[in-house]
């Protein structure tokens, strides 16, 4: 007689969503990134890059505490937007 293992017989397990929370830190993560890459090619920009202007030059430029307070806010600003839309939606 052979034995069926029950694990083989259950359905597969549809895929989990990710947590609200952590979904939430990824999306804003992920806004913050889009704001420091508009404003390293911003500084790029502004000090034609053929005068002297590193990478780590304008990186120490724009990574500053004012910098990081406003794409914090912004980032909350631009997931609550979203989160809005998507269940308006």
């Amino acid at each position: 007689m052979i034995k069926e293992d029950n694990q083989h017989s259950r359905p597969p397990k549809p895929p989990q969503k990710l947590a609200p929370i952590w979904r939430g830190v990824i999306e804003i993560g992920f806004i913050i990134f889009l704001f420091y890459s508009n404003l390293l090619m911003g500084e790029f920009t502004r000090s034609r890059v053929g005068q002297g202007m590193n990478l780590v030059v304008a990186i120490r430029d724009i990574f500053t505490i004012a910098t990081f307070e406003i794409g914090l806010i912004c980032a909350l600003i631009g997931f609550v937007v979203f989160e809005y839309l998507r269940k308006k939606l």
